[in-house]
């Protein structure tokens, strides 16, 4: 691996696996074996997935599954070196450091950026406060140990690479780490990464689940492999990268990747029309009592929603676009509805908080510049908030989670004498929307409707 470049990869999840890790395989197999994946994780959450994957070599079996339920197996060897877990993070420090580690990539949630809605670095959060006194439960604080380390042996260049669905990821996460290291006074390193690194915005895509253990039986009747942890995603995948790598990349271009001068087309409409509406049809599968995500997509009052909100607002909002915007509605609810993947509302379900003030509150402020009331629209954060008074309640039939939540203030919030008002005047959610009159009569009726629909839907016998 030593006269290999090394993409390092931080955030053992699923998604990797059925991702990044997927392309650099995919070159492998065309006979490029000259970069290979160090994979490991800042927290230790991912221990026991690290350990069962080192005792495999690195190796596991992917499978995908189509709409129409046809499946495929491989066996992916992209990783060639597994980075076990300590609390100083000892091993992504020493591989992060060397020079033939040419890209450090990571995924992380919307929540994970700690990021306020002018996407500043929120120094009151306490994960922040934690890392600028010398921890690491943030990236921040990771790469500040990693970076310092690779300028103590000579600091090579290097890429660092966003895998997820913040926009503008790079430029932010960008944005968010020179501010952690000037806040810091880390003057040196941030002087040396400002001037040695660079941070492509990227748009992924591959709808991944959490894997359940009839993954592992599928893959040994089908393949006759023994796998501990396989992973499983939809057939879809996309990825699409702005070329802005200062130390060399793979070839990607040759197993699909797009390479482009910006990312922006494409990652607005799959933040807003993919990612939004999954969300969506999470909440409000959960709201009438429904566990999955095609299930809930095949509903075909929820289909509509999610219809109309595209159609009406989005599309609206992104045109002129070199993406065919309407079939790129109707190729995300097909993979929505796919009866196969089994993708839960909880893991969709996960991180509102954030997603509303990313996802949605762009489409909202734009109908309203263009004089249209966002009536499609205000049926998103109607079903977020009637879910989130299900929480506040204890009335939700998995446990929410959230990066950015502070119980006890929403907990108050829905304790107080008008909930849906004090939710509608929240700059963190609404931006310059928030205490808007008319956005929240808006939300007045939408909630009302929702919450008649909901009542109406849950009174009687549930079919999927």
């Amino acid at each position: 691996m030593n006269n290999q470049s090394v993409w390092m990869h931080i955030g053992a999840g699923s998604f990797h696996r059925a991702h990044q890790a997927w392309y650099l395989h995919k070159l492998r197999e065309q006979g490029d074996d000259s970069w290979s994946i160090a994979l490991g994780n800042i927290r230790d959450d991912a221990n026991a997935l690290l350990t069962q994957l080192d005792k495999q070599q690195g190796a596991y079996v992917l499978e995908t599954v189509s709409p129409e339920g046809e499946r495929h197996y491989e066996q992916i060897s992209s990783i060639k070196k597994i980075l076990p877990w300590d609390a100083q993070i000892s091993a992504l420090i020493e591989q992060g450091a060397q020079p033939n580690t040419r890209v450090i990539a990571f995924t992380v949630t919307e929540s994970g950026y700690y990021l306020t809605p002018e996407h500043e670095l929120d120094l009151t959060q306490a994960d922040v406060k934690a890392d600028l006194a010398g921890g690491i439960r943030t990236l921040y604080g990771a790469l500040t140990r990693i970076l310092k380390r690779r300028v103590e042996l000579g600091g090579v260049p290097v890429t660092l690479l966003n895998c997820d669905n913040l926009r503008h990821n790079g430029e932010r996460f960008r944005h968010g780490f020179l501010s952690f290291l000037k806040a810091k006074q880390e003057t040196a390193l941030y002087d040396w990464v400002s001037a040695n690194t660079t941070s492509p915005n990227t748009m992924v895509d591959r709808i991944t689940p959490r894997p359940t253990p009839d993954v592992a039986e599928r893959v040994k009747a089908a393949t006759g492999i023994q796998d501990a942890v396989p992973v499983m995603g939809e057939s879809f995948i996309q990825w699409v990268i702005e070329d802005d790598f200062i130390a060399g990349r793979p070839a990607l271009e040759k197993v699909g990747v797009e390479l482009v001068d910006s990312v922006l087309p494409w990652e607005e409409a799959k933040i807003r029309i993919l990612n939004a509406t999954h969300s969506c049809i999470a909440w409000a599968g959960t709201l009438i009592g429904l566990s999955y995500i095609d299930d809930s997509t095949r509903h075909p009052v929820i289909r509509q929603l999610a219809w109309e909100y595209v159609s009406q607002d989005v599309i609206p909002s992104l045109t002129p676009s070199p993406l065919d915007l309407g079939d790129y509605r109707d190729v995300v609810l097909a993979r929505f509805s796919n009866p196969h993947i089994k993708d839960t509302n909880q893991r969709v379900a996960a991180d509102g908080l954030s997603k509303i003030p990313g996802m949605v509150t762009p489409t909202l402020i734009q109908c309203y510049a263009r004089g249209s009331e966002p009536q499609a629209s205000a049926v998103l954060p109607a079903l977020f908030y009637l879910f989130l008074q299900r929480w506040a309640q204890g009335d939700l039939p998995y446990e929410y989670q959230d990066g950015v939540m502070q119980p006890d203030t929403i907990r108050a919030l829905f304790a107080g004498s008008d909930p849906l008002k004090a939710f509608t005047s929240d700059e963190a959610l609404f931006a310059e929307l928030a205490g808007n009159d008319a956005f929240h009569a808006l939300m007045v009726r939408t909630v009302a409707r929702m919450q008649a629909w909901v009542n109406e839907t849950t009174a009687q016998p549930l079919t999927v």
